[in-house]
């Protein structure tokens, strides 16, 4: 992967302006791969060593936070997932009473058509939402409370290995069914483990052959659990 990063010509930087991709993740909360897209998407300034290390300047980390907090997009997953329902507008005006309902956070156009194709004809029993970031699908979890959320780990806004910790802890959720779906493989999957203990995870070009048995199992298993009281 090539990172957009700033060149400063060789200037050198005092150690004190600068922070390591680890030391940024954990100030932000954030998975340390979260933080690399932040690099490549701009929202961060950072550079390579000699050695082909990354720095990202603390000023920018600064400047992203204060822009995260006048914006009012400062997360608190626990708050947000749990907003009153009428405080959220309903993305499915027309929802199926007494239908299962799945809830898809994912930001690419190209899997969230796809999945929707797939429960279309598969479950067609089920009600489908989706969100295209972590922190509207954080939104939409708390007002739905869906018997399964189907989670990207890569996603704007939040992080999913983020956003599946603040789920999995939130007793409202306790009875809700993760799927993970990424395309993040083998290696790429391990800065995220801490989050995905215990959860399927399907690979997105194995979506189609593996998500239905996983969905089926978990839609079963999601109607013989009991619901937690709001």
């Amino acid at each position: 992967m090539t990172a957009h990063t700033t060149d400063f010509s060789g200037q050198d930087t005092a150690p004190d302006d600068v922070s390591t991709t680890i030391e940024v993740a954990k100030q932000l909360g954030l998975a340390v791969r979260s933080v690399q897209l932040m690099v490549d998407r701009g929202e961060l300034v950072a550079w390579k060593t000699a050695g082909g290390h990354r720095r990202i300047s603390r000023a920018s980390v600064q400047r992203w936070l204060a822009q995260r907090q006048a914006g009012g997009a400062a997360v608190d997953v626990h708050a947000v997932a749990g907003a009153r329902p009428e405080a959220v507008p309903n993305p499915n005006p027309g929802e199926r009473r007494g239908a299962p309902r799945v809830l898809l956070i994912e930001d690419s156009r190209h899997y969230q058509n796809l999945i929707k194709l797939l429960m279309q004809q598969q479950f067609p029993q089920a009600q489908l939402s989706v969100a295209d970031d972590g922190i509207a699908g954080l939104a939409m979890a708390g007002q739905l409370q869906p018997e399964v959320l189907l989670v990207d780990i890569l996603l704007p806004g939040i992080d999913g290995a983020t956003l599946i910790t603040g789920l999995r802890s939130h007793r409202t959720f306790a009875g809700s069914q993760l799927i993970v779906i990424t395309s993040l493989d083998g290696a790429e999957l391990e800065p995220y483990a801490f989050a995905l203990t215990g959860v399927p995870v399907v690979h997105k070009p194995k979506l189609v052959v593996e998500l239905p048995a996983l969905l089926n199992a978990a839609l079963q298993a999601a109607a013989a659990t009991p619901r937690p009281a709001a």
